[in-house]
């Protein structure tokens, strides 16, 4: 445990690093990049989802090489003066935030990117109460994983790559990106395609990074 709280501290020090462009002698080892610039080529956006694995505000940053709007759904839940020091240490996001809010409107707005052929980020492994979930094994128990992002992969069909960024040494960072998938509508079964394929690879990466997995709350199903 203190090995993965020290790990995360030296993550969020590599964040503002990064996102302020202070100099760094950062190195950065991108696996399945041309995955990445097959989903900008394509005629409808694409969907990139991640998880608590690793440093994912470095992976966003540096995805800003791909040439095109990247827009990250995320939950409205950090204290607005974090944002506001944030903002003033690395000038803003250089990525578009869509906030996930009760009245459904982050659904047009996620629509409106695809339809832009942009690009829309989210992590799949998290959800609030009230969420609808689905379980699937994983580690050889039953969890709990939000249906949204997957329903959003099956209701638009874009095309779907899986993206990671792990620190692999004090100044090496090693970013995944799968080959992009897209899966057939809800009704035809794409929803538990796609949410199979996350979870098998998150657990494989989970199993490869075990000190960088920073979901901290309880994740497994109980009866």
């Amino acid at each position: 445990m203190y090995r993965n709280y020290y790990v995360f501290g030296q993550t969020l020090i590599d964040k503002i690093v990064v996102m302020a462009n202070l100099p760094n002698r950062f190195t950065f080892e991108f696996d399945g990049e041309e995955n990445l610039h097959q989903l900008v080529s394509g005629q409808h956006g694409g969907i990139m989802l991640s998880a608590h694995l690793g440093n994912w505000e470095v992976a966003g940053h540096l995805f800003t090489r791909l040439n095109t709007r990247i827009n990250i759904v995320m939950f409205d839940g950090e204290h607005e003066r974090i944002k506001s020091y944030l903002a003033g240490v690395t000038g803003g996001r250089h990525v578009n935030v869509i906030v996930l809010k009760d009245d459904l409107s982050h659904i047009y707005a996620i629509h409106d990117a695809l339809s832009k052929r942009e690009l829309v980020c989210m992590h799949a492994d998290r959800f609030l109460e009230g969420n609808k979930t689905m379980e699937m094994p994983f580690l050889g128990e039953a969890a709990r994983f939000p249906m949204g992002p997957f329903l959003l992969a099956a209701t638009f069909r874009v095309p779907v790559s899986f993206v990671f960024a792990f620190k692999e040494t004090a100044t090496h960072y090693h970013l995944y990106g799968t080959p992009p998938k897209t899966y057939p509508g809800a009704k035809q079964g794409g929803l538990e395609q796609a949410m199979g394929d996350f979870v098998q690879v998150m657990e494989e990466k989970v199993k490869q990074y075990p000190l960088q997995w920073f979901n901290y709350y309880d994740f497994w199903s109980k009866d």
